[in-house]
């Protein structure tokens, strides 16, 4: 099982939100057009569709959400796909960057999961945008303890993460998650594991790393 570590207080929490928020939004303005529509760790997605996707909770009323669920029959996936493609094609990437800065300490945080999981949000979909591009960027420790210490086995289920025979073993921080093979690699990279998440080659180390591994490009 995961080293739980001690839990954090909710104003370490959203000041830790506001700082990736910021931070996120400073990588989004230095990236060149091209990266824009690149693709991302979100299958189907490129980086325009994830910023669009990540400030969705600042953007739109409860009753609007509501109807877009309406739309989509019901299906969260459906719904967050075709709000971030419409917001991708309708925003500027400075608009799109901005929506984070701008928003940095807006209260939103997703149906399950409370504040943790705002801050798992906005880290999780940042890393689905630097990881592909290959931007270094490293997450600040203490940010990674505060989501590593939140993952369990129902966490792991909610987001689709298949780590049945194998044992998450973090090489830059005191933290191990599972039973099974050892599959070894950085804190931030295995909380992507951790999130459903398949990373490019060479990231991860193990006899079950190909599970986790996105193919290689043609």
């Amino acid at each position: 099982m995961a080293n739980r570590g001690q839990l954090h207080p909710e104003s370490e929490i959203r000041a830790a939100i506001a700082a990736e928020r910021r931070e996120i939004a400073a990588v989004l303005d230095e990236l060149p057009g091209r990266a824009w529509d690149e693709p991302s760790l979100c299958t189907g997605w490129r980086v325009r569709e994830v910023a669009a996707h990540m400030s969705l909770g600042f953007r739109y009323s409860f009753p609007k959400l509501a109807g877009e669920l309406v739309k989509a029959r019901g299906s969260l996936d459906r719904m967050t796909d075709r709000c971030a493609r419409r917001d991708a094609a309708e925003f500027s990437t400075t608009q799109l960057a901005g929506f984070l800065r701008d928003n940095a300490h807006h209260p939103w945080k997703p149906p399950v999961g409370g504040i943790v999981a705002a801050l798992g949000h906005d880290v999780v979909h940042g890393l689905d945008i630097t990881v592909p591009l290959d931007v270094d960027r490293s997450i600040p420790r203490d940010r990674l303890r505060m989501l590593l210490s939140a993952v369990d086995p129902k966490s792991v289920r909610f987001f689709g993460a298949r780590l049945d025979g194998v044992e998450l073993r973090a090489t830059d921080l005191d933290w191990t998650f599972g039973a099974g093979a050892p599959l070894s690699g950085s804190a931030q990279d295995l909380l992507l594991v951790t999130y459903g998440r398949k990373l490019p080659s060479g990231r991860l180390d193990g006899p079950d790393a190909g599970r986790f591994t996105l193919p290689k490009a043609n």
